[in-house]
């Protein structure tokens, strides 16, 4: 045999890397992306924050023109040509805006504080728990999400006209005081949780208030965080209920004060744009505090089958 052929070949190993698919960017699964698939996903992301964003995007822009730009324009101009707060001082001057908004924080916040922490007893007590009727309290939350909410309305303002809560904050809270959607998602958090990790605990003497507080609910904070953001968005936003248990122009939520707005401006539409950001601005703010845990917590939370 020859030195040539007893040599090895160093063309085997570059003709062995040609035959292997180029580096790339691939999916969760390794499959390599190819690149109109990629230019497809990039185009659909932008036509949902369009979507999305967008409506917010140009009523900051409306609030923050002058009286001399014409929002009306076509082809329509997004950015303001003179910036200015005025349309801002003008909300304050014309409505009560803050303490509108200071109602609606004493609602949010109660709102939060009740769904938060009797979401968590009534999710852990589901999950957690052994005792008879369970499935049925839990079928009973599930029900309740089937329930439309003007469906029950009247109910619900002549049960605070009799416990004497008409025209209060205390009547606006009361009814969406615990979720059922938040009650299940808390339960499918807690029921996720290894019992092995409750069972040692018993074993060492806590009782169920301190397996509770203790071990499963720091083990559930992002599904907390969700239902705190979903708890301060439906409270904050909510008009129905407001407008229909309150008559007291003091105690009105801002939802209410800018309807009010909107009625009697409706003309004017950056006076109305400049009311609608500041409706909006704390729940941006409350999201960005707790976005790390949101994503988190709806996995945690999700609802199973």
């Amino acid at each position: 045999m020859s030195v040539l052929e007893k040599a090895p070949s160093r063309r085997r190993p570059a003709a062995a890397t040609a035959r292997e698919p180029r580096a790339g960017l691939r999916d969760e699964h390794g499959r390599r992306i190819r690149a109109w698939e990629l230019v497809l996903r990039y185009v659909l992301l932008l036509a949902v924050l369009a979507l999305t964003a967008g409506p917010f995007l140009w009523q900051l822009s409306t609030s923050l023109k002058g009286p001399t730009e014409d929002i009306f324009s076509s082809p329509p101009k997004f950015l303001p040509g003179h910036p200015t707060l005025h349309n801002y001082e003008r909300v304050s001057a014309t409505i009560p805006v803050w303490d509108y908004a200071l109602n609606s924080l004493k609602v949010a916040t109660a709102n939060v504080v009740t769904n938060c922490a009797g979401s968590a007893l009534a999710g852990y007590a589901l999950a957690r728990l052994r005792y008879r009727g369970r499935a049925a309290a839990t079928l009973t939350f599930v029900l309740a999400m089937l329930v439309p909410v003007e469906g029950i309305v009247i109910a619900q303002f002549t049960t605070m006209r009799e416990l004497g809560l008409n025209n209060t904050l205390v009547a606006v809270v009361l009814p969406g005081s615990i979720g059922a959607m938040n009650v299940l998602l808390m339960r499918n958090a807690f029921r996720n949780l290894p019992y092995e990790i409750e069972e040692a605990a018993y074993v060492d003497g806590a009782n169920v208030w301190q397996r509770f507080l203790r071990i499963a609910l720091p083990s559930v904070k992002g599904t907390l965080a969700v239902v705190a953001i979903f708890s301060f968005m439906g409270a904050w936003d909510d008009f129905l209920w407001p407008l229909i248990v309150l008559s007291d122009p003091s105690r009105f939520t801002l939802t209410i004060g800018l309807n009010y707005l909107h009625g009697t401006f409706a003309g004017d539409e950056r006076l109305v744009a400049a009311g609608t950001v500041i409706a909006v601005a704390p729940l941006i703010a409350l999201f960005a505090c707790l976005q790390r845990y949101f994503f988190r917590g709806v996995g945690e939370g999700a609802v199973k089958g």
